[in-house]
C-alpha cells in the first residue's frame, strides 16, 4: 500500500521530520537540542547528502538542496537522496513522516515525497513465505508541512498512484497477465479513475483486418485483444482528440526468429507502453486534465508456436498496406502500426505512440534517455522536451530523414518490417509512420523502460518510464490551451 499523503498544519514536537534546507540553517520547529544543531551543521558544511539525527523520541532527516547546479537538476537529485534514504526511512518504521522545507525552493518538498513514494514501491504478490527479519512498513502517512497547494497533492497522488499501477502491469508474469487479462485490468483501472474502455476481442479484430495484431498472435493460444480508452471530460479545451498508442506485447520470446540467452529475461515488460498509457489515462481522468483523449492498446504475446508468423510471410495491415516479414521478433512495430492507422478515424491532432520497441535505441542512449522521432511540429517537441527535464525523464531526439525509409523497401510487398543493422530506431520510427498522415511522434523506451538494477527511484524491472513525462505534457498542454485561447 502506498502511503497516504495529507497537508499539515503544524509539526508536533514527538514527530519524525525530513527537513529539505536550501542553507546552513537549522530551523526551530525542528527543536533540536543546541549539541544536534551543531553536528547538523558540521555535517552540512562537510557537504553530506543528508543528516541523520535520532533523538530517541523522534528521527529527523535534514537534506540540503544542491547548489551550483541546475534547477532541473537539484529537483532531480532531491527525488535521487529519497531514494538513498529510503532503508533508513524504512528501518525506523515510522508510522508518520512529516516532510517540510526551510529556505528551499518552492516545489522542494513535493520532489521529495514524489521521490520517495516511487522509490517505496515493491510487488511481493507472489510471496509467500515471511522473510527471516521482519518487513518494516513504510509509514501509512506523509504529512506534508510548508507551502504546499491542495492542486499539488492531488497531481502528486494522481501520477504517484499511476506509477504504481504501471509498475505492477509491467511486472506481472504472462501466466497471469495474457491479453485477455491485461484488457481486464485496463477495464478496472477506467473505473477506478473515470475513463471508458471498450475492449475489442478477437472477431472485431479480424474484422477489422488488423493483419499485424493478427500476425503477430498466430503462434499464441491466447487470442488478441484491442483496447480503446477515452477520456473526454465536459470542460476539455482541444477541438481534436490526442491520441496515445502503447506497445502490448504481453510476452516477446521473438517468435521463430527465438530470442537467445538472457534476451528473453523481463520480455513480461515488453508491454511497458500499454501500461504507461493506461497511467497516463488513470492520473488524465483522476486530476481531470481538460483535454480529449483517446488510447489504443493492441495486445498479444508473441509465441513460436502453433501456426506462427514467418520470416518472408507477407502481411495485409488495417490500412490494406502489405508488409514482408523480415524478422518475427520486429513484432511491436506491427501491431502498433495497425493501431495507428486505426486512429485516423478519430481526425487527432497529434498520435503519441511509445514502446519499448528496438534494441538499437537501447545501445543509442542507454537508461539515461528516452529515444524520439517525429514529424510533428517543433513546439510539441519543445514541450516535451521541458517536461522532460521537469520530471527528469529526457528526451533525445533523432532524425527521422526521408532517406531512413529507403532501407525498409520490399521487392515483394509495399515495404519489410525491419531495415538493415544500421539505425534501427530511426527505421523502425519510419516504419511507423507511413500508417498515419496525422503527426506522428514516437517515443523508444527500450533503454529506460526495463532496467535491470535500480535508477535510484526508477527501480529495476518496471521503472513505468515515460507515464510522468506524458502526464506532464498533457497537462501543460491543458495549460497552454488555457493561456492562449
Amino acid at each position: 500500500m502506498k502511503p497516504e499523503i495529507i497537508k499539515i498544519l503544524q509539526i508536533s514536537p514527538d514527530q519524525s521530520v525530513v527537513c529539505i534546507v536550501g542553507k546552513d540553517r537549522i530551523p526551530e520547529n525542528l527543536r533540536l537540542s543546541k549539541s544536534e544543531k551543531e553536528y547538523a551543521l558540521k555535517q552540512l558544511k562537510a557537504k553530506e547528502e543528508y543528516v541523520f539525527i535520532n533523538s530517541y523520541f523522534k528521527c529527523t532527516y535534514i537534506v540540503k538542496v544542491k547548489g551550483e547546479i541546475s534547477e532541473f537538476r537539484a529537483r532531480e537529485e532531491l527525488r535521487k537522496t529519497a531514494y538513498n534514504l529510503r532503508k533508513l526511512i524504512k528501518s525506523n518504521d515510522h508510522k508518520e513522516l512529516v516532510i517540510t522545507s526551510h529556505d528551499s525552493y518552492k516545489g522542494a518538498i513535493e520532489d521529495f515525497t514524489e521521490g520517495l513514494l516511487l522509490s517505496l514501491y515493491s510487488f511481493d504478490k507472489y510471496k509467500t513465505k515471511e522473510p527471516e527479519e521482519p518487513k518494516k512498513n513504510y509509514p501509512s502517512k506523509i504529512l506534508l508541512y510548508g507551502e504546499v497547494e491542495t492542486a499539488a497533492i492531488k497531481w502528486l497522488t494522481c501520477i504517484t498512484d499511476a506509477v504504481y499501477l504501471a509498475r505492477d502491469l509491467i511486472n506481472e508474469p504472462v501466466n497471469f497477465l495474457t491479453a485477455a487479462r491485461l484488457a481486464s485490468e485496463i477495464q478496472k483501472a477506467g473505473k477506478a479513475a473515470g475513463f471508458s474502455v471498450e475492449v475489442l476481442n478477437k472477431g472485431k479484430i479480424e474484422a477489422l483486418k488488423m493483419g499485424g495484431l493478427l500476425a503477430v498472435n498466430k503462434g499464441s493460444i491466447d487470442p488478441p485483444t484491442f483496447c480503446i480508452l477515452e477520456w473526454k471530460p465536459g470542460n476539455c479545451l482541444n477541438k481534436k482528440p490526442l491520441v496515445l498508442i502503447g506497445k502490448g506485447i504481453v510476452y516477446d520470446t521473438g517468435g521463430l526468429n527465438l530470442k537467445t540467452g538472457d534476451y528473453m529475461t523481463m520480455m513480461n515488460g515488453d508491454m511497458a507502453g500499454a501500461a504507461t498509457v493506461t497511467g497516463v489515462f488513470y492520473t488524465a481522468a483522476k486530476s481531470n486534465i481538460p483535454l480529449h483523449l483517446i488510447g489504443l492498446i493492441p495486445a498479444t504475446d508473441n509465441r513460436p508456436g502453433g501456426n506462427a508468423y514467418t520470416q518472408g510471410d507477407i502481411i495485409t495491415m488495417h490500412n490494406k498496406m502489405t508488409v514482408e516479414v523480415g524478422n518475427t521478433d520486429a513484432e511491436g512495430r506491427l501491431i502498433l502500426a495497425d493501431a495507428i492507422s486505426y486512429a485516423s478515424r478519430y481526425n487527432p491532432e497529434l498520435i503519441i505512440d511509445i514502446a519499448t520497441l528496438t534494441g538499437s535505441a537501447a545501445a543509442t542512449f542507454s537508461n539515461q534517455a528516452i529515444a524520439v522521432m517525429s514529424n510533428a511540429d517543433d513546439k510539441y517537441i519543445s514541450l516535451l522536451e521541458e517536461c522532460g527535464q521537469m520530471v527528469y525523464e529526457r528526451i533525445a531526439e533523432l532524425p527521422f530523414w526521408e532517406e531512413y525509409g529507403e532501407t525498409i523497401k520490399s521487392d515483394v510487398a509495399d515495404i519489410r518490417n525491419i531495415g538493415g543493422r544500421e539505425a534501427g530506431a530511426i527505421t523502425a520510427g519510419k516504419f511507423l509512420e507511413k500508417f498515419t498522415k496525422s503527426p506522428l511522434i514516437h517515443l523508444d523506451i527500450a533503454g529506460t523502460g526495463l532496467l535491470k538494477k535500480d535508477d535510484f527511484y526508477r527501480l529495476k524491472h518496471a521503472p513505468g518510464s515515460g507515464l510522468r513525462l506524458l502526464a506532464t505534457f498533457l497537462k501543460q498542454m491543458a495549460a497552454d490551451y488555457k493561456r492562449y485561447k
